[in-house]
């Protein structure tokens, strides 16, 4: 049987039960499932053991912390006793956080968010960023990577930029990723799973396109077969 697809499933559900179907449907062709905010909260650590099952699928734990140093790192302290592969948390509130979560989380991937891909230009114009979002994507990418991140989030549209500015150790993490003729949904910067890779992605997060499918697994078995017969060297 082929490997797993380089793809975090979201797993926004509206309850518990549908987290652990989706999760069950989605792990033999996807090498991860992602755990956002709103399940988190609603159901706690348990969700993450829950999700996990007995596949020993890799779980993304998608809390974006944000908060003072103190309090990130013992947030992250906290939570990497789930044994997250992954824990996001916001570049933006500076390296000394950035720093604080990873080390409080050393056996964690601690990826940083640099810009919601939710986002665009105007945007960061309104909350009084300067520069495009290319730009603002970029200086934190650098500033995150300095402070000790393994990982960044970032949109398929800058990835290729921040693999030139960080190189090539760096995990990066692709939201706004939508198989072809997909609804772009809340997206402002998206990619197919195919454009995202080539660009060079390490791992795409997929929601909506797989989980509102009629048939889940299906739909990330899709995913994964198209990016096989893309890349045949370099995709399991």
């Amino acid at each position: 049987m082929a490997r797993p697809a380089p793809v975090a499933v979201a797993l926004d559900a509206p309850d518990l039960d549908t987290a652990a179907r989706w999760a069950g449907l989605v792990t033999p062709h996807v090498s991860t499932v992602k755990i956002g905010l709103e399940l988190y909260l609603r159901y706690g650590p348990d969700v993450v053991a829950t999700v996990r099952g007995a596949s020993g699928v890799h779980v993304f734990l998608d809390l974006k912390l944000h908060d003072i140093p103190a309090t990130v790192a013992g947030a992250a302290r906290a939570v990497s006793r789930l044994r997250p592969e992954i824990l996001t948390v916001h570049a933006s509130a500076g390296p000394e956080m950035i720093r604080a979560a990873v080390e409080a989380a050393p056996g964690t991937n601690v990826a940083a968010v640099t810009v919601l891909t939710s986002l665009g230009d105007d945007d960061l114009t309104a909350v009084g960023m300067n520069g495009t979002v290319s730009d603002v994507v970029r200086r934190m990418s650098a500033l995150a990577v300095s402070a000790g991140a393994r990982g960044l989030v970032c949109s398929p549209h800058e990835v290729a930029a921040v693999r030139a500015e960080v190189g090539p150790d760096v995990t990066l993490i692709t939201p706004g990723v939508r198989p072809a003729g997909s609804d772009i949904n809340d997206q402002a910067r998206v990619a197919t799973p195919e454009e995202a890779i080539q660009s060079g992605a390490d791992l795409l997060v997929i929601g909506r396109p797989i989980t509102r499918a009629p048939d889940p697994g299906a739909a990330a078995a899709r995913v994964a077969a198209s990016l096989r017969r893309a890349f045949p060297a370099t995709t399991p």
